[in-house]
């Protein structure tokens, strides 16, 4: 039961996942979350880090594609700042939005990686749809509104080991 919970590999950030460690996992496009999975919460800019992140992926010709539960016109100026595409809101952890992106951008499933922060909507939502999931540590999840910070809890329990 617990596995479609567990994600395929837990990182750090997403600057953690270079070209090189793609390429180990046959992974050449990736869905990512955007709330405190590239930006903080509240912040609609991101770091200098993952900028420099987002245009090593996009010059190694990794595909990448926003997928976010947040409402459309925010995600909207956040991805036009980014310029990457976007699927919002994306209702995980249902598959949908997942396969939305997959289809627009016309990505491979078994090369497509979902990436996020959170394990009851973007592991869940990545699984359900059949995909590699990364789970990142969270930026600054204390800005999160109330119903986020109400899972994490619940997240520590399916992640720990032997269960």
């Amino acid at each position: 039961m617990f596995q479609w919970f567990r994600p395929n590999l837990h990182v750090g950030s997403v600057i953690d996942l270079t070209p090189e460690r793609l390429q180990k996992y046959e992974l050449r496009s990736l869905l990512l979350d955007v709330d405190c999975t590239l930006k903080n919460y509240r912040s609609q800019t991101i770091s200098p880090e993952v900028s420099r992140w987002i245009e090593t992926m996009k010059e190694k010709g990794i595909g990448l594609c926003l997928v976010s539960n947040g409402r459309g016109e925010r995600i909207r100026r956040f991805a036009e700042n980014v310029q990457i595409p976007f699927v919002a809101p994306a209702m995980k952890p249902l598959p949908f939005g997942c396969q939305t992106a997959i289809r627009t951008m016309k990505f491979d499933k078994k090369s497509t990686a979902m990436v996020g922060d959170q394990v009851f909507a973007d592991v869940l939502a990545g699984k359900l749809a059949g995909l590699f999931t990364i789970l990142v540590v969270p930026i600054q999840p204390e800005e999160e509104p109330w119903f986020a910070k109400m899972k994490r809890p619940f997240e520590r329990i399916v992640l720990q080991p032997g269960l």
